[in-house]
Formats: C-alpha cells, structure tokens, sequence
C-alpha cells in the first residue's frame, strides 16, 4: 500500500494528480491520501468521485489541534526512526528558521503516528512542503518514499534543499524535460530521477469533429471569435500581459475571451480590463469541474495562454490545458516558456511567441483571429500530436515500475 502525500485534495486545478491516482487505482494499487489542507474549492471533478481511496487531513496548523499534535509527538518519540528524523529536521530548521519549517515536522509527526500499518511507501506530490512532510515521516517509520516534482515546488525551493531531498529520495519523477535536466544536475550520481509526463486520460476527452459552417474571421460583430484561457490568476500565468495584448488589437476586430480559473488576481485583473475598455469582451467564469471545462473548450475557436516567470522564480512545467485544448481539436497561441515547446511545436502544433513581449503576443492574436485556416491547420496537427505522444498510459507504466511491488494487488480487497 502506498500513502500519497498531497499539499490539498481534491483541487480543481490539479486534475494531472487526480486522473494519476485514479489510474493508478485502476491498475491495482492500493493507496491512500494524505493531504496537508482541507479543500477550498466548492466543485469537484468526475475523476474525483472515482477514486475510491480514502483521505486522511493532517493539521494544517499545529495550534488548532494540540492535543492530536501532542498525542503523535508522544508516540513519534518511541519510533527507531525519531533520532534521525529529528536531526534532519533540526539542520533543516537551521536553514529555514520559519513557521511553515515547524508546520512540516509537526505534521509528520502527526502522519507517522496515525499511518495505517500496511503502507509499504510514501510518495509525495510536489517537492517543497508535501515532500518535506513525507521525508520526515519516512524516516520515523523507517519506509521509503518517493517524489513527483512538478512546477512551482521546483523553482522556488533553495538548492540545498532539492539536493538533500534527491539524495534521499528512493526516486524522484518529473513531467518535463526542462525540469529533468534541472534536477538531474542537482541529483547526485546513481540517483533516479526520470522523466514522467502527466499526458491525458484521452478516455476523458474524446475526440470531436471539425466544426461545420463558415469559420469566422473577426470582421462580424454578430459572431466574434471566440477566445478561451484557462489557469489561475496568478502572475505566472500572464494574464496582465494577455488583457494588454488584447487591448492592443484593431477596435474593429471582433473577439470575445472566456477566463475560467480562480485565484487571487482577479479582482485586479477584472479592474485592468475595464480601465483598458474590453472588460464587455471578456466572461471571468471562475475556476469550473471538468465537464464545464471541456464544453469551453468545445465551444471556443483559439486558446491562448500567455505564462510567464514570475519574480519569485515561479513558472509552469508544460500545462495541461494546453493538451487538454489541443484533444478537442482547438488551436493554441502560448509562450515559449519553460517546456511548453516540448508539446507546441511554433508553426506546426499551435504558435509560440516569446513570453512578456505584448506586441508579439498581440500579432500573433490578430494574426489567428484573422485566419480560420491557420487555426484549423493547427488544431488538427496539435490533436494528432497529443493523442499520438501525450497520452497518459506510457507514464502510468513508468510509475508501476517505479513502485515495484509497493501496493500492488491489494486495491481491491482494500
């Protein structure tokens, strides 16, 4: 049985984690949820009513449940493994002399003590906190564990920490190869760390037939082109620079833009677009389940999602919309960032402009609007490609091996 530590669960913008879980279920594994936050979101996916494996909160702040921290640290104390967990902690406390530092070992304390005894494995979503947390557990409980490192945990933790937890680690995966290259030359020698896209459950987006009637162009006011984005408003994902972009285009061109995300930004994103005089253009749905999510896809005529490095270093790994768009056969407009180009390939896949470059952003806007050939010549490769090369059945694959025998058979008699 293998205990999956997760920052929060469910979350709507992590459907990669969720649809993992679930094939992972499918394949046989048993497993187990431990998140570290109580959900925020209202909605929940298709994908998660399917899994089936029940989840387990840890305190998110230790002051809010004493006693069950007091209780776990009595027990912890007793394990063969607390003396070396506990000295990791402290070099790491040294270091990081924070809350959140203290957060993560009281945590851990917390799942150690409470964790079913037939977990056989720990494996942590995302290197920073959750990795922190299974880390410290693991050597409590004398298990071993393991990673998937994704996108923000990467670029915002210290180097000293990524390479102490690579070092430690039994393996680490990673969905794409600008990453692996990054992670690799912080690993030491022998360390496994591989390459695991998060591809699609193309059983979840079936494909859908080109539009019928005439593509429209932008010249019609009565049937504007219909742009969609879809991310959280946060500054890695540039939408300040897609609302300038977009203000930039000719007043006659007809176009609406449908955001569905939530995220700390939109109020000040809401309040941009209306000084810059599109706010009647744009449709801010917040963050939607899936089969919402997909109808905006089915329905829209050009994605585009202008991600950039934010100042703290934050940015994507190669963003699942941008898959999930090109299933449903719709072009793509992004930026060249991090490892977008590993699925967009400019000109042939969906077009790529250099990220923060609003007058780049805004051609290539005004270009794809204009042309409904173009568009459609680049959804059809960009579809061909992701059902071709992104499916998600080779990186499944990978992780049972990974695993080993961790989990395996007991998912359905669990």
């Amino acid at each position: 049985m293998i205990a999956v530590v997760l920052k929060g669960y469910p979350r709507l913008s992590e459907t990669f984690i969720a649809q993992e879980i679930h094939a992972l279920e499918q394949a046989g594994v048993a497993l187990r949820l431990i998140s570290l936050r109580h959900p925020t979101d209202r909605a929940v996916h298709p994908v998660h009513r399917a899994i089936r494996a029940p989840v387990s909160y840890l305190p998110e702040y230790l002051v809010r449940e004493p006693v069950r921290v007091l209780r776990a640290w009595r027990h912890a104390r007793r394990l063969p493994g607390y003396r070396a967990a506990r000295t990791v902690w402290l070099h790491d406390l040294a270091r990081d002399r924070s809350p959140n530092r203290v957060r993560r070992f009281g945590q851990a304390l917390v799942l150690a003590s409470e964790l079913d005894a037939r977990v056989t494995r720990l494996h942590a979503h995302f290197l920073h906190t959750p990795a922190s947390v299974a880390r410290y557990a693991a050597l409590l409980r004398g298990l071993p564990w393991s990673v998937s490192a994704h996108a923000r945990d990467i670029w915002t933790s210290p180097e000293w920490e990524k390479r102490e937890k690579l070092a430690a680690a039994d393996f680490a995966v990673t969905c794409t190869r600008h990453n692996l290259a990054h992670l690799r030359a912080l690993a030491p020698a022998g360390a496994r760390v591989s390459l695991v896209y998060h591809g699609l459950d193309l059983a979840r987006f079936a494909p859908v037939h080109a539009p019928a009637g005439t593509p429209c162009d932008g010249s019609d006011r009565a049937v504007p082109v219909r742009l969609l984005s879809v991310g959280r408003a946060v500054e890695k994902k540039g939408y300040e620079v897609l609302l300038a972009a977009l203000a930039r285009l000719p007043a006659e061109l007809s176009w609406t833009l449908d955001h569905v995300g939530g995220g700390p930004l939109l109020g000040a994103l809401r309040a941009r677009a209306a000084r810059d005089g599109i706010a009647s253009r744009i449709h801010w749905h917040g963050a939607l389940p899936q089969e919402q999510v997909l109808a905006h896809y089915r329905g829209a005529d050009l994605f585009v999602l202008a991600s950039r490095i934010a100042a703290d270093g934050d940015r994507d790994g190669l963003p699942n919309v941008l898959m999930e768009a090109q299933s449903q056969r719709l072009a793509c407009l992004a930026s060249e960032v991090s490892a977008v180009a590993e699925l967009i390939v400019d000109g042939v896949t969906g077009d790529l402009v250099a990220p923060d470059d609003t007058a780049a952003l805004a051609f290539a806007l005004e270009r794809l609007i204009r042309d409904p050939a173009r568009r459609a010549r680049l959804a059809g490769a960009g579809e061909a490609r992701v059902r071709g090369e992104f499916a998600m059945d080779a990186g499944i694959a990978h992780l049972l091996a990974q695993f080993g025998g961790d989990g395996a058979g007991e998912a359905r008699a669990a």
